[in-house]
Order: C-alpha cells, then structure tokens, then sequence
C-alpha cells in the first residue's frame, strides 16, 4: 500500500490554474523530492496533501483512504506530519517546552491546563528521546527565540515528529542555512525511521540529492518529469528548464 497517492489534481485560483492534473505516488519509507521554480506549484501541492487547501478536482489518498475532503487536524491523527517554510514555534518558551506541547496536542488529554503537563513523566522521556536524537537535548532550557536559525529549523521538523508521522511534509527545510545548518537538516532527515515517508521541496541541489529517492519535477503546475536522482540529473528537458543548461 502507498504512503501517498494523488490523482488528476486540480487547484484553480480565481482564473489561474497552480496545478494541473497532477498524479504522483509514494512508497513507504520514500524520500521524495518535488522540485521546480518559483510559482511551480510545489507549496500548493503540499498544501492540498495536508488538508490546507481543498483541490479543484482530483483525489488525494494516504495509506490507501481516501482523504480529499478530510480536514487538516484528521490527517494529522491519521499519520502526517508538516514542517513549513515559516518556523511555526512558540519564542518565548523553552525548546523542552515546545516539544512537551507538540507531544501533548497528541495524547487524548490535550485539552487540559499546560500545568498539567508537569504529572505525565512519560511526556518528559518521549521529549528527552528526541530532543537527544536530533542534537537539541543541550539546549532544552533554552528559549526557542534564542536558538540559531538552523537550530530552530531543527527544532520545527522535532516538533512535526512529536506525533510519530508515517508521512513528514518538509516544505524548503534548508531555505536560508548555512552549509554547516544545512548539513545538519541533511543529516536528520536521512537518520530518520526508514517506515516514514518524506516528501520534500528544495531548491538546493546538494540537499535533493542527498536525500532523495526519487525527484518530481513540476513546471506552471503540471509534472514534466520524474525519476531517480540520476535520471532526473541526465534528464534533459530538467536540464533545460530548472538548471539552466540547453
């Protein structure tokens, strides 16, 4: 059974058309890129996979049911998980603070009093155990504001982790890193439990080929190409359109 699948996708905007019967699937366990320019239609896609956006026409199906019309908060219950491109933190509380609530809005007493939070230890152990995973550990008492971009951006994809995704939405995870903060985002991603699915969005090509599987190509909001990293590199019509080269 696929992790992802979707079929025909159409998203109009008013009189303009983001994507245009698009179709793709997922493998579990797949690294997936989606690239392509400014305006491909990359973050819409993404957007209508996590239930933000609902499609003009098609189907989006996650581990074989049918999902189009399930709100964003179902297909999180049902296994998905999303980093943005904008860091979606609470500042002005500690980096154990923001994975404690992540972990809590997924156990069924969510709604009660954050000073509840203290009396669930094992809240405590699931926070350390990724904290420490991902290199965040030693910084737990610090305040989210006062990490490095590129540890906030590790700290995002932490929290998309807190409710144990079979599917990980990456949305530009590397977008204004260093190399160093880039190497680390490249690093997490690819030490992650081989039965989740990632489908991410890059521009940089180190980033997409070193942890991609496979590589979906979209122009003005269709698929023009698809393949492995070697067939999209020698993929001329990807050659002539995202890199440049005629």
């Amino acid at each position: 059974m696929e992790a992802l699948r979707v079929e025909n996708l159409i998203k109009d905007f008013g009189g303009v058309r983001a994507l245009n019967k698009v179709s793709l699937s997922v493998k579990p366990g797949e690294r997936r890129a989606i690239i392509g320019a400014n305006g491909a239609g990359k973050t819409t896609l993404i957007k209508i996979i996590n239930g933000e956006f609902t499609p003009t026409s098609g189907k989006v199906y996650l581990f074989g049911k049918d999902v189009t019309e399930m709100p964003l908060y179902e297909r999180a219950h049902l296994g998905v998980g999303r980093s943005c491109q904008i860091n979606n933190l609470f500042p002005k509380i500690s980096v154990l603070d923001n994975v404690l609530l992540a972990l809590q809005a997924t156990q069924p007493f969510r709604f009660k009093m954050l000073r509840s939070i203290t009396k669930y230890n094992q809240l405590f152990s699931e926070a350390e155990k990724l904290l420490k995973a991902r290199g965040l550990w030693e910084k737990r008492n610090a305040l989210a504001l006062d990490l490095s971009y590129g540890e906030q951006r590790r700290l995002e994809i932490i929290l998309s982790l807190a409710s144990s995704p079979k599917l990980l939405l990456l949305d530009e995870p590397t977008a204004g890193l260093s190399a160093s903060e880039t190497s680390d985002i490249i690093e997490l991603v690819r030490g992650l439990a081989k039965d989740i699915s990632v489908l991410f969005i890059s521009h940089n090509i180190d980033v997409i080929f070193s942890i991609a599987d496979r590589i979906t190509m979209l122009h003005y909001g269709e698929v023009v190409a698809e393949g492995t990293p070697e067939e999209i590199q020698n993929n001329p019509k990807v050659k002539q359109i995202y890199l440049g080269i005629k």
